[in-house]
């Protein structure tokens, strides 16, 4: 008996040890640590994501690049996808996360995983420089431009009955924004920060309301990548701390981020808070 116990410990080990063994191999093949770091996002969200001359610019774009810099990999493949084909692209692991400005919600955070908030967001209104907006109720009876698949999409869905205005949809933002600039429509919804930038580069739009509501963004990946996740999350948390996230955020929207923000504020664990996929497990920092 005392033979069959120990026998089927090492049985026991073996398999904990094989088991540990291929979750690394999965990791590895999954995220190869000598080969690019391949991620997607849409080119068409200024100033997180745009097309310069030497390739994808913008805040998305030097924070994921830095990112990748403090994980060793040794360069960074950013991949342009419309909105309505990056979780597509995520499952069929043509990418291995998304580093598009995507809000977390309880519904995609039951699908897959995101790491902890890191830039706070609502609903930014652009209209025509010569018309006005106090509030909701003056959509009644007007044309909403949404990128497809945004959670700007789901809002105006949700919405579109109570405040009595009709959705047109659109694969891109530019392309919502002229919408509004070509009397399509009224107003084009998308994300607060990318909506002020947008007026600001262009005199015959503004921000004509802005619906502060609490929403964050964060990335997302597949729900078997928890390890690579906390990787990722680990460098994210030590650009809050030493300060080069802040830094990146004024050098690309021209303000100091509000104290106290997602953007400034290392959560406890893994994951979002509140959320599914988080980790409560607390854990220390390891920044260089």
């Amino acid at each position: 008996m005392h033979r069959l116990t120990s026998f089927g410990r090492f049985c026991c080990a073996s398999l904990l040890v094989l088991g540990m063994q291929c979750g690394a191999w999965a990791q590895e093949a999954d995220h190869p640590s000598g080969a690019p770091m391949v991620v997607g996002s849409d080119f068409g969200v200024a100033p997180w994501m745009v097309r310069g001359t030497g390739g994808p610019e913008g805040f998305g774009a030097e924070l994921i690049r830095e990112i990748g810099k403090r994980l060793g990999r040794p360069s960074v493949e950013i991949v342009d996808i419309n909105f309505s084909g990056l979780f597509p692209a995520l499952f069929s692991k043509r990418i291995e996360f998304t580093v598009n400005p995507l809000n977390i919600t309880a519904e995609r955070a039951a699908r897959m995983l995101y790491t902890e908030p890191f830039f706070a967001t609502g609903n930014g209104f652009i209209i025509r420089q010569a018309d006005a907006m106090a509030g909701f109720d003056d959509l009644r009876g007007k044309v909403l431009a949404v990128n497809r698949g945004t959670i700007s999409d789901t809002w105006a869905t949700e919405n579109a009955e109570r405040y009595g205005f009709e959705v047109q949809r659109y694969d891109t933002f530019p392309d919502t924004v002229q919408a509004v600039l070509t009397r399509r429509a009224f107003t084009a919804l998308n994300e607060i920060p990318t909506t002020v930038y947008a007026a600001s580069r262009n005199r015959a739009i503004k921000v004509g309301f802005k619906d502060f509501n609490g929403r964050n963004f964060g990335y997302a990946f597949r729900l078997e990548d928890a390890e690579y996740r906390n990787r990722v999350e680990g460098a994210i948390e030590c650009m809050k701390r030493d300060g080069s996230l802040r830094a990146l955020y004024e050098k690309w929207y021209g303000e100091a981020p509000a104290e106290g923000s997602s953007l400034l504020t290392v959560y406890e664990g893994y994951g979002a808070p509140g959320f599914p996929g988080h980790d409560a497990t607390p854990h220390a920092p390891a920044c260089g």
